[in-house]
């Protein structure tokens, strides 16, 4: 079932007191704004206007995330992960060069993913965040790194990434 959305355009267009929908119209955010701000009211035939019921599609009661796919990570990980991302050209010592600056901070990394295509590579690490190393210090020193190399460095605290990533 195709929906029907109502539009600012649609408020400012219809120039009356009060707009009546159908119960499964969607009004804009922006619609709603224009009305309140012309004093038009938006209803539907019963009352009041509420938003419609997401349609989620067939399948949305079985879908979500894959629990072997995004793992749960303790509160100790969440507090002290980081994610580095790093993309360039190929060479011998890329991966030692992030390794040693990652050392440097007294940190570890917990999981590797590196990925070749023709003469680039693209490498993500997980890496937790040692005993006296703060994450600005651990990212300001990867960032430097990332100045004076030929490929880019981007540093992430790993609750940014999850709430970024998440479905």
């Amino acid at each position: 079932m195709s929906r029907r959305f109502l539009t600012a355009e649609d408020v400012r267009r219809a120039g009356g007191q009060e707009i009546i929908v159908d119960e499964t119209t969607v009004v804009t955010p922006q619609a709603q704004e224009v009305a309140s701000s012309m004093g038009v009211e938006i209803r539907t035939g019963s009352g009041a206007y509420t938003e419609p019921t997401p349609d989620r599609g067939p399948d949305a009661d079985a879908a979500g995330p894959d629990p072997q796919f995004i793992p749960e990570p303790t509160d100790e990980l969440m507090d002290t992960g980081v994610i580095v991302t790093c993309v360039g050209c190929n060479r011998p010592g890329v991966l030692g060069e992030v390794a040693g600056v990652i050392g440097n901070y007294n940190s570890s990394i917990n999981d590797v993913s590196q990925k070749m295509v023709g003469d680039y590579f693209h490498l993500v690490l997980v890496v937790e965040l040692g005993a006296g190393s703060d994450f600005a210090g651990l990212k300001q020193g990867l960032l430097e790194l990332d100045k004076k190399s030929e490929y880019v460095i981007r540093v992430m605290h790993e609750r940014v990434f999850r709430f970024m990533h998440r479905v």
